[in-house]
């Protein structure tokens, strides 16, 4: 019982490790770029994107004409979209590191 009451600590911070935003490019269409610096902000195309923060898994950033919509997967891999003007909206395809 005792070894169990000092894991649940460790499982508590393991989990806070990975909540947030973490280091991404994407590139979404209409060549729009996206960057996160882990833990924020979010840039569009170079900008700065005003950051509102949902929960732990899930931002979303406006800028550059369009919203960035950014989500975390369970198994800690993120999910980026965009919606723009005249309800385009489409996933971004993330650039590796």
């Amino acid at each position: 019982m005792k070894s169990l009451l000092l894991a649940a600590p460790l499982l508590f911070v393991t989990g806070l490790a990975h909540a947030g935003i973490p280091l991404l490019n994407a590139m979404c269409p209409g060549k729009i770029e996206v960057h996160a610096d882990e833990g924020g902000p979010i840039y569009i195309n170079g900008k700065e994107g005003k950051l509102k923060r949902y929960n732990d898994n899930y931002f979303e950033a406006k800028g550059a004409g369009v919203t960035i919509s950014l989500s975390i997967n369970p198994d800690g891999s993120p999910a980026v979209s965009y919606t723009g003007k005249n309800r385009a909206n489409g996933i971004c395809e993330l650039k590796k590191a």
